[in-house]
């Protein structure tokens, strides 16, 4: 790599913007993998992201003429900050591109930071050709949000502080991958100063920029670029970006998106820190290569690159993490339709909690009920459990790894059931410990056929449960007479709208 890039790096201007960002060990990731795991706190900064060094250091680096006549930018979230922030320093005039799609929180950001917000196009893509004609029309300087070397060598910084803050050798530095500004910055200047240390980028499996132009020895399109991790979906690398990885990258790591959620709960875990899907990257990516590799007794780095995370997302994230992390498996599994089979189903999961139990009656002979099981040792229990399941006489269909299942299925099963006659909707509360569904369906075997049950482990003090039971007049009275006797916090919704529109036996 050219010297000129490890001069470019240490004379970078970053820090009237940037702090230091710490360099902090991963204590319980650390403990689970047998590693040294140590986080490059880069949501740490003032914008919770990376991208306010090499915007800035960019900006600075203009003439009085450029700075003069104003600048402009697109994107969707995080360089629009950092440009947006470095103009308010500099008191030089910035104008955002950002696609119409953008959340209001994050345009709101730009122009408390004094950006102009100009909202256009649905993509990145569309908002970048705008900007690139405003530019061009009002003669002002496009900031690119990666491919630049005044932006890589800003972005370089953090390749410097990670060697001055760990002075011991490292074993290999993991940085996630969009257009590649990050990537190259690092890479140009550990490679120079510790060529030993292996450089590896993190891609999701939907956007393998870096991992398709490696493979290829060009800079390849992508014909589409999955939007979970909304940070690096970016179709091509970029050409001087590319330039310096092919020199200085060691591999590309991908990742799933059940992967990227396991890893925002683990740096949560460890720093109360809710890390943005794109930020999780290296440490999705760490987890990985730790697995495949058997890794015991290494120091790993992995530079956790942002936090700027929709707050209406948490919930899939939660949703998707278990299945990441292995600690949950997805079944479609086939039951008698008789009374007393959701007890004998549970019964035969043992002592696994049940996190999710979906089913509603429509065949007088089968039922299909879709549920999730907690695992504790991963993907070879999974296997085993089903093998039980088969040997007790369930017909069982993994769904773990079915992403039509996980975002859509899951929450469509049901409907309106004409052939459950006389059904009864009620909704219940019990305090959540194991077993405590078994014992809440242990109460239900008296005869009393179940036409509905949804049921979701969200890891509250109390379990919800939503029951539809067929019960004749005379069996409405018994029911509740038990359910007095019982102790359970219950109400009956068999009047409610929602269930009377959308899910209503006959």
């Amino acid at each position: 790599m050219p010297r000129s890039y490890i001069e470019k790096i240490l004379r970078a201007r970053v820090y009237d913007v940037a702090i230091e960002s710490p360099l902090e060990p991963a204590k319980k990731l650390s403990s689970r993998t047998g590693n040294r795991i140590l986080l490059k706190r880069e949501d740490a900064q003032q914008v919770f992201s990376f991208k306010l060094r090499g915007a800035y250091n960019k900006i600075y680096h203009l003439s009085e003429d450029q700075r003069a006549v104003g600048v402009v930018a697109a994107s969707a979230g995080n360089h629009a900050q950092g440009v947006a922030l470095a103009g308010q320093r500099l008191g030089v005039a910035t104008t955002i591109v950002m696609p119409v799609t953008t959340p209001g929180i994050k345009v709101e950001t730009v122009r408390r930071l004094g950006g102009k917000a100009v909202l256009q196009g649905d993509s990145y893509d569309e908002a970048y050709e705008h900007a690139l004609t405003l530019a061009r029309d009002k003669g002002l300087i496009f900031i690119h949000p990666f491919d630049d070397p005044e932006v890589i060598a800003g972005q370089g910084t953090i390749g410097v502080e990670i060697l001055r803050q760990h002075a011991d050798p490292i074993d290999a530095v993991f940085v996630p991958v969009g257009g590649g500004g990050l990537i190259a910055g690092v890479s140009a200047y550990i490679k120079h100063i510790r060529p030993e240390t292996r450089i590896i980028g993190v891609e999701p499996d939907d956007t393998p920029t870096l991992e398709r132009a490696l493979a290829a020895g060009r800079r390849v399109i992508l014909p589409r670029v999955g939007l979970f991790a909304d940070g690096v979906a970016v179709r091509q690398i970029g050409k001087e970006t590319f330039r310096v990885a092919r020199k200085t990258v060691d591999e590309v790591i991908l990742v799933t998106t059940d992967e990227i959620c396991a890893a925002i709960k683990d740096v949560f875990d460890d720093t109360r820190s809710v890390a943005e899907p794109a930020g999780a990257l290296a440490i999705a990516g760490i987890k990985k290569y730790v697995a495949r590799e058997g890794a015991k007794g290494r120091t790993l780095v992995g530079v956790l690159s942002g936090a700027n995370v929709n707050f209406d997302r948490l919930r899939h994230i939660a949703e998707r993490a278990e299945v990441g992390e292995q600690r949950e498996a997805l079944f479609a599994v086939q039951i008698p339709e008789k009374p007393g089979s959701f007890l004998a189903f549970c019964r035969a999961l043992g002592k696994r909690s049940i996190t999710e139990f979906n089913y509603r009656f429509s065949d007088s002979e089968q039922a299909q009920v879709f549920c999730g099981v907690e695992l504790r040792n991963g993907g070879e229990e999974r296997r085993e459990l089903m093998a039980h399941l088969a040997d007790r006489g369930f017909a069982v269909v993994d769904l773990t790894d079915n992403e039509t299942a996980k975002l859509h299925i899951r929450y469509m099963v049901g409907g309106h059931a004409p052939q459950a006659v006389d059904e009864r909707l009620f909704r219940f509360e019990f305090p959540e410990r194991p077993g405590a569904l078994l014992d809440f369906l242990k109460g239900l075997t008296r005869g009393w056929n179940i036409s509905l049950f949804h049921y979701r482990n969200h890891g509250a003090a109390y379990g919800r449960v939503l029951v539809g039971v067929q019960l004749d007049r005379k069996a409405v009275r018994d029911f509740r007479t038990y359910m007095e006797a019982s102790g359970y916090a219950y109400c009956e919704e068999t009047e409610n709208p929602a269930y009377r529109l959308f899910a209503k036996g006959g």
